[in-house]
């Protein structure tokens, strides 16, 4: 009988979903908005609106009050995007289940699926609020092949097709910004060191007239004030106006930038992205009914792996603590027999009767 229990306990053990922490309602769902590429703020604050005034309405039941964001999100900072924070009621008027905060975040994502402007994902905080940004499982998608950034985005977006068919993970996202276009300069080298004009002429040119510098300080009234160097706002709004810059040369003499640079624009990551300093890519998600957070890191494991070579994957946030931990599991079994070992050997005096 003993043998059949011990025997029943490793299979349970084998076959028992994994997670590193179990969910908890933290008083508090986050939602984040991505508009497209190249959208206005204005845009953006519309959209951010819109999803406050439906979630005030929808979840009046559980909402205490929401606080929206437009200009910056988890992914970073941009025009195109934005979040939204809702402070639950106290946990005392919100007894029922479908007044929590994992139920709460279900029914807001369905009726922000209905908003078409945007990508946007309705979820809670983790269970430890200062390892993640989001509940679930959190991967760093990594260009270790050195295929580049349109190979690592094409690997991206291969994950996230094979994810969203996988029926063991649900609202896999990249947490992160799409391309945007830039507007790009090439500077020939040889010729402006042709023209006598040195490399940091030319960055603190366009530095000073497009983006502002310190050049002096001043004293008025016993206070000291500084004085900035900007080009007026008209003049710095369209790409035709860095036609009209001009640099000093090694001589004192003026030359124009078009006489050793041109423009184009191209596509571009707004953000540089590095972990373990490989390029990479930011992707979260949470498990699908019925499956944890080890099931869910599971399938994401088998889904990169069919990516192509030279893509490789690490493990961040709770989802990395999860991996130590069941890492160390082994160890920790071994210590603590011993342990209780000891224990056993010193209440009865004796090695052989433990």
């Amino acid at each position: 009988l003993y043998l059949m229990i011990v025997a029943g306990m490793g299979y349970l053990f084998l076959r028992m979903p994994t997670a590193y922490l179990p969910d908890e309602d933290q008083g508090i769902v986050m939602t984040q908005i991505i508009l497209p590429s190249g959208s206005t703020l204005e845009q953006t604050k519309t959209v951010v609106d819109k999803v406050l005034g439906n979630m005030a309405v929808q979840e009046e039941d559980a909402i205490e009050s929401l606080m929206g964001v437009a200009g910056v999100s988890f992914s970073g900072a941009g025009q195109n995007m934005g979040m939204a924070f809702g402070k639950l009621k106290d946990w005392k008027e919100r007894k029922k289940p479908e007044l929590k905060s994992k139920a709460v975040s279900g029914r807001a994502m369905g009726m922000v699926s209905q908003i078409k402007e945007a990508m946007i994902f309705v979820f809670p905080p983790p269970a430890v609020i200062e390892l993640g940004s989001a509940t679930g499982f959190e991967l760093q998608l990594e260009d270790r092949g050195g295929l580049g950034h349109l190979g690592l985005m094409a690997s991206r977006n291969q994950l996230l097709a094979m994810a969203a068919q996988d029926h063991r993970v649900v609202r896999v996202r990249a947490n992160g910004m799409d391309d945007t276009a830039e507007y790009h300069l090439d500077i020939d080298w040889d010729r402006a060191g042709a023209l006598g004009v040195s490399i940091t002429s030319i960055h603190n040119t366009i530095a000073a007239a497009f983006g502002g510098t310190n050049v002096n300080d001043f004293v008025q009234g016993g206070r000291v004030k500084n004085v900035y160097l900007q080009a007026d706002a008209p003049y710095r709004m369209q790409p035709a106006d860095l036609e009209k810059l001009q640099v000093r040369n090694a001589q004192g003499q003026m030359v124009p930038l078009t006489a050793f640079a041109s423009a184009r624009w191209v596509q571009g990551a707004p953000r540089l992205e590095r972990y373990n300093a490989f390029p990479s890519i930011n992707i979260q998600g949470e498990p699908g009914p019925g499956y944890s957070t080890g099931d869910a890191m599971e399938a994401m494991e088998e889904l990169v792996a069919r990516l192509p070579s030279g893509i490789g994957y690490d493990w961040t946030g709770l989802s990395y603590q999860e991996r130590m931990a069941s890492s160390q599991a082994p160890v920790l079994y071994a210590f603590s027999f011993f342990v209780i070992f000891l224990c056993l050997a010193a209440l009865y005096e004796s090695w052989p009767i433990p």
